[in-house]
């Protein structure tokens, strides 16, 4: 029996009115976060007027620090830790630029949520398309290593302005307890990257037998003494990583692993191919990673020996399931005055 007109206009207000509906309950399935306070300048700091169009009229200016960062709905919660961090221990905080990655899909609602707890926040949000690394990515052993967003950090040259010449790469698994001026002012001299080293690493064990067995891909490291870093801490010259075209370089490794399986872990290995044994280093306190145990069990851990400017729950636990669970690791007690949730239980009138 046909409808008439009536009836299919009530059918059509009640599939608007569920569409409408759904679109709401998705943008609020992304927690609230209490306002994070100002933080303001000190007299020594330079004065600075920033704008994602001033890149282009004032392509370098070294007093402007670039952060980069990915933002998603899993790892919100460690991303705006790790953002109050860096502000709360930064001597010119103003002059402080985050860039963010997200999805195209969710960056309205990621954008809404920075700019209401960092209501003095400068930053830029960047879409980053997941199809970049569609028939890219091979499985890992952990699934979270597997996500489009876990190989941004490949594709920042292209992503942001030609203008940032330098950026500083944070995980959102992190907080910065020093001063990040000091990290951004290290002198990468001729190096693409720099980063935290660690010699002592087993580091044949980031790759499997066929890629030792194969003396073809065993010749990408000749010339070089290739040492462990971690990817989630990094000082980068995005200019020299332009010139000599280093996201080819990186997607050709994955392309690689695609047909040949030579390593178990997402988007590390690649980075090891490049750049290992040609990154400038950095003080270890720079990155005391680890923190969230292995990949598979995601174990407590102490710090490394030696002094401490940023903590990294790198591995399988995070310090805000495991408080949440309350069954928290020591150490986790340091990121918690960093945590800005808003716990439900804590502003509901019940």
């Amino acid at each position: 029996m046909p409808l008439n007109r009536q009836t299919l206009a009530i059918v059509i207000l009640i599939l608007i009115t569920l569409a409408v509906s759904v679109r709401r309950t998705v943008a609020e399935e992304l927690p609230e976060y209490r306002e994070a306070p100002a933080f303001r300048n000190g007299r020594e700091c330079p004065t600075t007027a920033w704008s994602p169009s001033s890149l282009e009229k004032n392509p370098h200016d070294p007093s402007i620090i670039h952060i980069a960062m990915t933002l998603d709905e899993t790892y919100l919660r460690g991303s705006i830790a790790g953002v109050f961090s860096v502000l709360q221990h930064a001597s010119c905080p103003e002059n402080v630029v985050f860039h963010f990655i997200a999805d195209r899909r969710r960056a309205a609602d990621l954008r809404r949520v920075v700019a209401t707890t960092f209501p003095y926040l400068k930053f830029h949000i960047y879409n980053f398309d997941p199809n970049l690394v569609r028939g890219k990515i091979s499985y890992s052993i952990r699934r979270a290593l597997d996500q489009p967003l876990n190989y941004a950090r490949i594709y920042f040259p292209d992503l942001l302005p030609s203008g940032v010449r330098r950026i500083i790469y944070f995980d959102s698994d992190l907080i910065v307890v020093d001063d990040v001026a000091k990290l951004w002012r290290i002198d990468l001299r001729r190096h693409v990257v720099g980063a935290p080293e660690y010699c002592h690493a087993n580091f044949t064990s980031y790759f499997t037998p066929k890629f030792w067995s194969n003396p073809v891909f065993t010749a990408s490291f000749r010339g070089r003494k290739p040492c462990y870093f971690n990817t989630g801490v990094m000082v980068i010259d995005l200019w020299k990583w332009r010139e000599g075209k280093f996201t080819e370089k990186l997607e050709h490794w994955m392309r690689v692993q695609k047909r040949y399986r030579i390593y178990e872990l997402g988007s590390l290995p690649p980075f090891l191919l490049v750049f290992a044994g040609d990154v400038e280093r950095v003080e270890h306190r720079w990155n005391q990673h680890g923190l969230g145990g292995d990949n598979l069990e995601g174990l407590c851990r102490d710090l490394h020996p030696g002094p401490v400017s940023l903590l990294h729950w790198s591995g399988k636990g995070k310090p805000w399931l495991r408080l949440d669970s309350k069954k928290p690791c020591p150490l986790d007690s340091l990121w918690a005055p960093y945590d800005l949730f808003r716990h439900k239980s804590l502003f509901s009138d019940s």
